[in-house]
């Protein structure tokens, strides 16, 4: 599965507690990273200095669901359960 354009959820819903440029301390659940642009896309994808947790996710159906709204519920409920 291809990452759905206009989603960010993975870059909102979870933690990350790695540290992100411009976030030294990572992120909290819901939060928006400093590093999505206005279009919901990653503006270090692809560069080193992506955090390891982050260049590791895959998109995935049982992840992502059907659209970002899906998206974005179903990993708050990995976040909250985890």
């Amino acid at each position: 599965m291809q990452c759905r354009a206009h989603c960010g959820a993975c870059c909102i819903a979870p933690s990350i507690s790695s540290k992100i440029p411009g976030m030294p301390n990572g992120k909290k659940a819901g939060e928006l990273c400093v590093q999505l642009d206005s279009q919901y896309q990653c503006k270090i994808f692809g560069q080193p200095e992506r955090p390891k947790v982050c260049r590791e996710f895959q998109a995935e159906p049982q992840i992502c669901g059907n659209n970002r709204d899906e998206a974005l519920y179903i990993i708050e409920q990995l976040e909250i359960d985890t």
